[in-house]
């Protein structure tokens, strides 16, 4: 593939990475290495691209304007608010980025400033809630309950695909209402890939919304931060690259309007390009324990594969990048919550989330450390996997405490620990890596401090999470070519998602792949009138209760299969490419 070919590729999110179109059939070694090349086009630099990259010009610009209105908002506190708002990983990130500067407001006396919402409210903090994000009307009535009485709102919409109709409800609302509202949009297509589908009870589209705030932002009422950041590793998935540039953009908005406000440092366009060079750092750090990470990426692999868990314990904010990983494997890789789980010291006091405890709704929500012991620890063995998760500014007592729990029940037990250089957490350290199988220490200099080294050690931990569960899932087979195959079918865009996967793994036409879709939906190889007439809502409800519902279409599309003959091959060989290939061959 010409080189020419290859950046075009890189530009848009939505497209098919190139680099990884064999990545299920690679080792740990290799599959970090090729996701550690996915990651670098986040920071490429602007070559005579078509689209806007991270530091180019329009991008650093608009940084610089978004953080002057959030800096207004933190000058003229009475009566107003920042919201940030998103579905599935970018609602989790719009509440970690919120819960992380209401903290730095307090420890200066301010009073928090930051608000959140995630469709599907806070249980999708920790589960799969698919539907809400399909509804925009939901979206709208959400930021109006939240913002009442506000006389001045700055709405941050995060949808990485531009394409979400619970963020265009509320982008809606707020260009309805400029006298209050102020919309950011967040994404990382080119705004003419906004998806134009209706929505549901709606008279507008993402992209009708994406055009009237492109109006707006003439006149700076209304800002589009979409910078191009290349396809994700896996197709279909925006939870790592995409996470990964909310992160930074976000941080690096808030962190310069708070430096403007609190140390009068001035908003600069040299400024905002050195913030984001520090997470460009982050990643090339963090890039360089490869082995650590393929090792960690290996144990979890063997774990999953034998039917097993994989459990991230962790402390304060980066035990919360262990719950968002975790809670993201079910809808990516039709993944079963026990399956990756994550667990926080403190459980929802360590949280601090608005709804406060969730454990009445089941297991499924209890994620405490003591949970953990509790629920969990009593039935491992050494085909499990843990990780503990830690800094050199953590208990180690507490840190050596639990690992010896662990290890009375498994030796399959590992630490990610992000120190500094020197120090006596250092020897402190050494007497805790006895414990370990293998110990990931990502060491940063001894200069990082304050607030800004913490948010480049929660980045570092999720791109280390994110390869952990992503390899994992790819060496037991949930992984088609670089396609997430077993992605669950419960909503309209995952149902317009997995047909278009159809078609373009299988060569067949749109009706012909819709047809096989329900097939699977149903468990049925002929469709019913009643069934091939469902709308789209009734078909995802179905579809939630189902297993391997993508698999069982494509190989029966691929071998003209029935529906059982295609289950009997997936029961022979779960890894789908395997199984397609040994039909075929």
């Amino acid at each position: 593939m010409g080189v020419s070919r290859l950046r075009a590729m890189a530009s848009c999110f939505r497209e098919v990475q190139p680099l990884t179109r064999d990545i299920d059939r690679a080792s740990a070694n290799h599959i970090v290495q090729l996701l550690k090349a996915c990651d670098a086009q986040m920071f490429q630099e602007e070559a005579g691209n078509t689209y806007q990259r991270l530091f180019g010009d329009g991008v650093t610009k608009t940084i610089m304007e978004v953080a002057e209105r959030v800096q207004l908002v933190l000058k003229e506190p009475e009566d107003s608010v920042v919201v940030l708002s998103g579905c599935g990983t970018s609602g989790r990130l719009a509440f970690l980025i919120a819960t992380c500067f209401n903290r730095a407001l307090r420890e200066l006396n301010r009073r928090p400033l930051y608000a959140y919402i995630i469709a599907g409210g806070d249980r999708a903090l920790l589960s799969s809630q698919e539907s809400p994000e399909d509804d925009p009307k939901l979206g709208e009535l959400s930021l109006k309950k939240l913002c009442e009485g506000k006389r001045r709102v700055l709405f941050i919409g995060i949808s990485c695909g531009l394409s979400a109709p619970f963020v265009a409800g509320q982008l809606d609302l707020c260009l309805q209402h400029p006298e209050v509202y102020t919309p950011v949009l967040v994404g990382f297509n080119p705004a003419f890939q906004a998806r134009d589908e209706p929505m549901p009870g709606s008279t507008f589209t993402f992209r009708s919304v994406v055009q009237r705030m492109q109006e707006q932002a003439t006149g700076q009422r209304a800002f589009l931060l979409n910078p191009t950041v290349g396809p994700e590793a896996i197709s279909g998935s925006s939870r790592m690259k995409g996470g990964s540039v909310t992160k930074i953009l976000l941080e690096t908005v808030l962190s310069a309007a708070h430096s403007a406000t609190f140390t009068h440092t001035p908003i600069t366009y040299k400024g905002i390009q050195e913030y984001m060079r520090k997470y460009e750092k982050t990643v090339d750090i963090t890039y360089a324990h490869s082995e650590g990470i393929s090792a960690l990426m290996e144990a979890a692999g063997q774990s999953l594969q034998c039917g097993r868990r994989v459990c991230y314990l962790g402390w304060g904010s980066l035990a919360v990048m262990g719950l968002i990983d975790a809670s993201e494997c079910n809808p990516t890789f039709g993944a079963d919550y026990e399956d990756i789980r994550g667990f926080v010291s403190g459980g929802y006091k360590d949280l601090n989330n608005t709804e406060g405890p969730l454990t009445s709704l089941g297991p499924q929500f209890c994620i405490a450390h003591e949970d953990f012991l509790h629920l969990v620890l009593p039935s491992l063995s050494d085909q499990d996997t843990v990780i503990l998760i830690y800094t050199h500014a953590d208990d180690g007592s507490e840190v050596e405490k639990l690992a010896r729990r662990v290890r009375e029940k498994t030796s399959n037990l590992h630490a990610l620990h992000h120190g500094v250089d020197g120090g006596n957490a250092a020897v402190r350290q050494v007497n805790i890596n006895e414990l370990f199988s293998s110990v990931l220490n990502i060491t940063w200099p001894s200069a990082a401090s304050g607030s800004s080294i913490h948010m480049q050690w929660q980045l570092s931990t999720k791109l280390v999470l994110n390869a952990v569960s992503t390899g994992a899932h790819v060496l037991k087979g949930k992984v088609y070519q670089n396609h997430m195959i077993d992605v669950q079918v419960t909503n309209s865009k995952l149902y317009h998602r997995a047909t278009r996967l159809l078609q373009k793994l299988s060569g067949r036409s749109e009706a012909q792949c819709d047809e096989a879709l329900l097939r699977a939906i149903y468990r049925v190889d002929q469709l019913t009138s009643d069934i091939a007439s469902s709308d789209l809502t009734t078909r995802t409800l179905t579809a939630s209760t189902r297993s391997k519902v993508v698999p069982l279409a494509l190989v029966s599309l691929l071998i003209d299969c029935s529906l059982s003959e295609a289950e009997s091959h997936l029961e022979r060989q779960p890894v789908v490419r395997e199984a397609v290939e040994a039909c075929l061959s």
